[in-house]
């Protein structure tokens, strides 16, 4: 479930921070403006004027970049209830396309999506991903569809998704053992710490095996550490995102984001030099199951090459990057919302646990067969990332040649966002669309994977999100168990529409206050009872 870093949630108070270098990006940014704006005249003189979106007025130099708050999925959607589903922005000095309907998303992900499946170079992903010798962020090519092609059957595939399920059980175990001893003592938990920490668990014994969740990985603490700093800083405000030319560039050496940047990577590539080194070194043991995800990749590094793609020890970093920021903070947010929501809703609660209860019986928590049998439990992940998909704007794409969408003409080059989030609350393709209703569901097809552009929290086409499979066996898994084991209330003396909904981020949107509930063990009867 990758997140996207390029449009972060505070752009407008970064901007205001940076005033001293105001003067020198107006006087750069308005040159470039000029000339692009010379270019343009020439060509519409020569072709015709092409039928651009409509979009809101541009101020000099910002653009459109004055017009998106905190919360950019929410200010898009706004703004495109005036302009339409296909809307022209300028951020910065980077023309912009903003998606925000189900039949404008088909054309983007699947019509045309051999046009506008490449990525835009962002200075942060580029070097964090070691030249984008990744996934999540390496523009389309033949090195991007192999890298894709492994990353797919050594990690997410099916059978690695299978594969994982001693590492999603374990930490689930440990969930029910940490909250159990909390419902002891009727204390309110805060849910967050607990989730994230069992989602960190699962990507973490994967890539690195048994021995990340143990006192030997000395380096766990220190890698969280450096990770969550490698989100924030990808959250926080690039002018060179949004001005690619010399003067973005110097705004971010002036206010230090290139220092901290490469201070960031210095510190992850420290830590994947020594997971590799210890992965290589003779006298480890490799476990029968053929190891972990690093080993996967070491193997193929030594071969040097497969197919097209010249596979090196950069590619191993670059897949492990990929495989920490797109599966941790994404499907623990996605539990967290769900969660949330349930508890505002006691009869979905009821439901859902009276499905669950049925299924699994007298055992002491939910098994990997149980989970197939649990249709209404479906439904409510589907419902939540309807209403709260973990990457509000899809991942941005770029467009590779000139292309019509919605009926307008988008140049080459253009940056394109899908805002999942819009797409998912449009009256025009929901009832009540901003209720939650798993109900909805019942007896249609509609699901989130790629064919139903109604629903596209992992986006579609080529560059749908490949670890699809693996964080929504996470989810559903880790929910199951969670109303199975426990029933679950809301600390003393506080209401269902006490709990708040307001959202904060800027690679996932979660909930600005944590989620604090009381947990109960649940005292199924046993087979034996």
């Amino acid at each position: 479930m990758a997140t996207p870093p390029l449009l972060p949630s505070q752009l407008l108070a970064g901007l205001l921070q940076q005033w001293q270098l105001g003067l020198l990006v107006l006087l750069v940014s308005s040159c470039f403006l000029l000339a692009s704006r010379r270019r343009a005249s020439g060509a519409a003189a020569k072709d015709g004027p092409p039928r651009l979106p409509p979009g809101p007025a541009q101020v000099p130099v910002l653009g459109n970049l004055h017009l998106l708050g905190p919360l950019p999925h929410r200010s898009l959607r706004d703004l495109a209830r005036r302009h339409g589903p296909v809307m022209l922005l300028r951020l910065g000095s980077v023309p912009t396309v903003v998606v925000s309907g189900a039949a404008a998303a088909r054309e983007v992900m699947k019509e045309h999506d051999i046009d506008c499946c490449s990525r835009p170079a962002s200075p942060g992903p580029r070097r964090l991903s070691y030249g984008l010798k990744d996934v999540a962020f390496a523009p389309y090519g033949e090195q991007w569809r192999e890298a894709r092609k492994l990353f797919i059957v050594e990690l997410l595939s099916m059978r690695r998704v299978q594969a994982a399920w001693y590492a999603r059980e374990q930490q689930v175990d440990r969930l029910i053992a940490d909250l159990s001893r909390a419902g002891a003592e009727a204390a309110p938990v805060a849910l967050n710490e607990h989730i994230f920490g069992l989602a960190d668990g699962i990507v973490g014994t994967v890539a690195f095996g048994n021995i990340y969740g143990t006192e030997r990985f000395a380096h766990r603490v220190r890698f969280q550490h450096v990770l969550d700093e490698a989100m924030n800083m990808m959250a926080s405000f690039s002018a060179e995102d949004f001005f690619p030319n010399a003067a973005g560039r110097l705004v971010d050496r002036v206010t230090g984001l290139v220092a901290r940047r490469e201070r960031i990577f210095r510190e992850l590539d420290a830590f994947f030099e020594t997971v590799i080194d210890q992965h290589m070194d003779p006298a480890r043991v490799v476990p029968e199951n053929g190891g972990d995800l690093v080993d996967v990749l070491i193997s193929l590094w030594k071969e040097h090459h497969r197919g097209t793609l010249r596979f090196t020890r950069d590619h191993v970093k670059g897949l492990i990057m990929d495989t920490f920021i797109g599966g941790i903070d994404t499907s623990s947010v996605t539990m967290l919302w769900a969660m949330s929501e349930l508890i505002r809703k006691p009869r979905v609660l009821r439901k859902a646990q009276d499905e669950v209860r049925a299924v699994v019986g007298g055992k002491a928590r939910v098994d990997p067969d149980d989970v197939p049998k649990l249709p209404y439990l479906k439904m409510v992940v589907k419902e939540t990332l309807r209403l709260h998909p973990p990457a509000t704007l899809l991942l941005p794409r770029e467009t590779m040649r000139d292309v019509r969408i919605g009926g307008y003409d988008v140049p080459a080059r253009t940056r394109v966002f899908v805002n999942a989030w819009a797409i998912g609350r449009d009256p025009a393709s929901w009832a009540d669309a901003e209720e939650f209703h798993p109900d909805r569901f019942e007896g249609s097809d509609v699901d989130y994977n790629g064919a139903h552009f109604e629903l596209v929290p992992f986006g579609a086409g080529r560059r749908i999100c490949p670890g699809l499979a693996m964080g929504e066996t996470n989810v559903t898994f880790t929910l199951a168990n969670l109303l199975y084991c426990f029933d679950w209330a809301l600390p003393e003396g506080m209401a269902a529409e006490d709990v708040s909904m307001e959202e904060a981020g800027g690679l996932t949107f979660h909930q600005k206050m944590p989620l604090v509930l009381v947990p109960t063990r649940y005292h199924h009867r046993t087979a034996t009872a």
